[in-house]
């Protein structure tokens, strides 16, 4: 009795995990959009500073990381418990928030005007007391930055979980938290330091056709690594459209009868471009329609 008791605790135990494990991929794939433009925001608020003082920096933002989601994660879980109905309506803020994002940002590229506020110059360092000021008001400002991308995290992550016992929300929702954050500041920290690699390798002694092979690689990652920022920055501007399009898409009962029948009879394949790049237009018609109410209320109340 007592090993028939104990093997259908490693069954219950076994099963936990294994809906565990899948929730947590599904979560992690939709967080992963966020995770492009999460890379290119942090791996900028180190431009300015010493190379010495880069990587504590980065630790210093992945902490206030940990304690925005240490914030984020409970809160997130007493929404999920009490009133879940706000859930879908939080996850379709989320999304046009990140569409509005996005927008902004081609708007930015394609019309630069007022619609954004200037970002002021990387202030003049002139002693030490100056240098930490300026670390610290990087800090800072990377936390608060952080703190917008982590409850986007957080908010799609209780979307997939919203269903599951309890345990397995608290399992995944810390799991991706930790997940992201170790991942994104790990990404952000080799990031910023990539440029620094490859210059110590261009600069390696040696006539061998090795050690040639190795300088003209070290070259190559310093040339590229200014190319890998802006291609991190578009990955991540397309992402919030296609993930903030589907968040909306998914919360607009009629965007079903609308789609459904464009991916009647199709391969999965199909099927699946056929809904990106229908997520991909919400996101832009979305993004576009928030960024206008937004340059309307700077207009009429001010930028503040």
């Amino acid at each position: 009795m007592a090993g028939g008791s104990l093997l259908a605790l490693i069954d219950d135990i076994a099963s936990i995990l294994d809906d565990v494990a899948a929730m947590s991929k599904v979560a992690a794939k939709k967080t992963a959009s966020v995770l492009g433009d999460d890379l290119a925001l942090n791996a900028q608020q180190v431009s300015g500073v010493k190379a010495d003082r880069e990587l504590p920096i980065v630790w210093a933002v992945a902490k206030g990381s940990m304690v925005n989601k240490a914030i984020l994660v409970p809160l997130a879980l007493l929404i999920s418990a009490f009133i879940p109905w706000a859930i879908t309506p939080l996850l379709m803020i989320g999304g046009a928030y990140l569409c509005y994002e996005g927008f902004e940002k081609v708007a930015h590229k394609l019309m630069p005007g007022d619609h954004h506020e200037e970002k002021p110059a990387t202030p003049q360092v002139k002693d030490e007391a100056d240098a930490k000021k300026l670390e610290k008001e990087k800090v800072k400002g990377a936390v608060r930055t952080d703190f917008i991308l982590s409850a986007e995290i957080i908010v799609i992550s209780l979307g997939i979980v919203s269903s599951a016992p309890f345990l397995n929300q608290v399992t995944v929702m810390v799991l991706i938290a930790v997940a992201m954050t170790v991942g994104v500041y790990g990404l952000v920290g080799a990031i910023v330091k990539i440029d620094d690699a490859g210059l110590y390798l261009s600069k390696l002694s040696g006539k061998s056709s090795v050690m040639n092979g190795v300088r003209a690689f070290g070259r190559v990652i310093v040339n590229a690594a200014p190319w890998l920022m802006k291609t991190l920055s578009v990955v991540g501007t397309i992402a919030m459209f296609l993930v903030g399009g589907s968040i909306i898409s998914h919360g607009l009962p009629f965007m079903h009868s609308l789609i459904e029948p464009l991916t009647h009879g199709h391969e999965s394949w199909i099927n699946t471009l056929i809904t990106g790049a229908t997520d991909l237009v919400v996101g832009l018609i979305v993004g576009a329609a928030v960024l206008a109410l937004v340059m309307l209320g700077q207009k009429m109340f001010g930028k503040k």
